[in-house]
């Protein structure tokens, strides 16, 4: 690992009045950690995305801690955790449905034993132990690598992380180009950053992606898929989807796209992409349900409609075409990125539902809408009509079918009656 290039000389400290964080804003679950483990004798602070959103203005999604104390210890004081992982030994504490996430102050040796890295650089196994100094120097990016220490409340910042917050730059902590090496997944990360917080990628950073792109073909697809998620999940989708086209990661991520778009592509196609991202994001910033499923269903469609349109033939009809395309699809996609089976089978499940919304006559559409993936399907073919390669007026019979033939609201079940003066019950109603 190399030396650290963004390391200052001297730590600032940013006292309580002079930043925006309140405990008001901590979640209690994050701050009974960090006094639990403040009254044990121990160093806590609040760090990474926490400090960084809370400082932007945002609501974290999550509130990690990182502190002095190591992971059987921090297990010792919670009952309620567990250690997990082996590349990165950390400890979750759960709370009802809230998990926070408590990782050791890190340091690195080349020759500790529990410091692992392969032939190309990558990290396989980081669990030697250190100081804060230390760990922050060895975190991602300078707006990643603040920390709110619950003794005084202040702002540590060892990477003048916040200046790069204030300017909206997103910089890696040493160079760029070692620190993708160490782990490849961490070009994403700096993607899904830089489209959620609207930060640019600072210029070093930035060129490195170009270069180490293809590193992300040794990384494991079931984590592939973890972090495909995370970044069309970001609330910035559509972002996201323009810049992994920018800096060439279609390629490793999702190779038959790539090779459609470079292959003198639908525009409407390529609109229909888009819409769908934008859906995403508005139904995700409403708190909205999404799933996986639609994502690859939206991204895959291009490819799966071409195969589908190859194969078709008097013999073999439009949906037969489509479930074969699909699945061909489908197989040589899960090489790069593990989509779990039921993710896949929905994709599929929506790609050959499309067919079907032009037969509007007698029980089918009722049939249809009895489907368990027809409201993605819906939805999917709505979208389709906003760009022209569907007609207007089938979304339009669809929505007002549905209206018509809206299913009648579930009645509340009945409360039992209290007996009577002699004691008797009454019967309960069938709900």
């Amino acid at each position: 690992m190399s030396n650290r290039e963004n390391r200052s000389d001297k730590l600032a400290i940013i006292p309580r009045d002079q930043h925006k964080i309140s405990r008001k804003s901590i979640s209690e679950a994050a701050l009974k950690v960090l006094y639990r483990l403040d009254k044990s004798g121990h160093r806590a602070c609040l760090v990474g995305g926490g400090v960084r959103d809370l400082l932007l203005d945002k609501q974290p999604k999550d509130f990690d801690i990182a502190t002095d104390a190591t992971p059987e210890q921090v297990h010792e004081l919670f009952r309620n955790s567990r250690i997990i992982g082996r590349r990165f030994r950390l400890v979750h504490i759960r709370f009802g449905r809230e998990i926070i996430e408590v990782a050791t102050f890190r340091g690195h040796s080349d020759e500790s034993p529990k410091t692992e890295l392969n032939t190309e650089g990558r990290i396989l196994r980081d669990n030697t132990f250190g100081e804060i100094e230390e760990d922050a120097i060895r975190r991602d990016f300078t707006a990643n690598a603040l920390y709110y220490d619950i003794r005084d409340f202040s702002v540590l910042d060892y990477t003048h992380g916040l200046k790069d917050i204030e300017s909206r730059t997103l910089r890696m902590i040493g160079d760029a180009t070692t620190r993708y090496q160490e782990d490849p997944v961490r070009m994403l990360r700096a993607i899904r950053f830089a489209a959620k917080l609207d930060f640019e990628i600072e210029e070093t950073a930035a060129k490195a992606i170009f270069e180490c792109g293809s590193l992300l073909a040794n990384i494991p697809a079931a984590r592939l898929f973890d972090e495909i998620v995370k970044l069309f999940h970001s609330g910035q989708a559509s972002r996201v989807f323009e810049l992994l086209r920018h800096y060439g990661l279609l390629a490793y991520l999702l190779p038959a796209l790539d090779e459609w778009i470079n292959n003198d592509p639908d525009e409407s196609m390529l609109d229909f992409i888009d819409q769908a991202l934008v859906n995403t994001d508005a139904r995700l910033n409403n708190q909205q349900h999404v799933s996986p499923a639609f994502i690859f269903a939206a991204l895959l469609w291009p490819v799966v409609h071409q195969q589908a349109n190859k194969l078709q033939t008097e013999k073999m009809k439009s949906i037969p075409a489509l479930n074969q395309a699909g699945s061909d699809v489908i197989s040589r996609q899960v090489r790069h990125i593990s989509i779990p089976r039921r993710y896949s089978q929905m994709a599929k499940d929506i790609w050959s539902s499309q067919p079907r919304f032009f037969r509007t006559k007698g029980k089918y559409p009722l049939r249809l809408m009895s489907y368990p993936s027809f409201r993605a399907a819906y939805d999917f073919m709505c979208i389709q009509s906003m760009v022209g390669l569907v007609p207007k007026q089938t979304c339009e019979w669809w929505t007002e079918f549905q209206l018509r033939h809206k299913p009648p609201e579930t009645r509340p079940p009945h409360r039992p009656k209290k007996p009577s003066e002699h004691g008797h019950r009454r019967k309960r109603h069938a709900s």
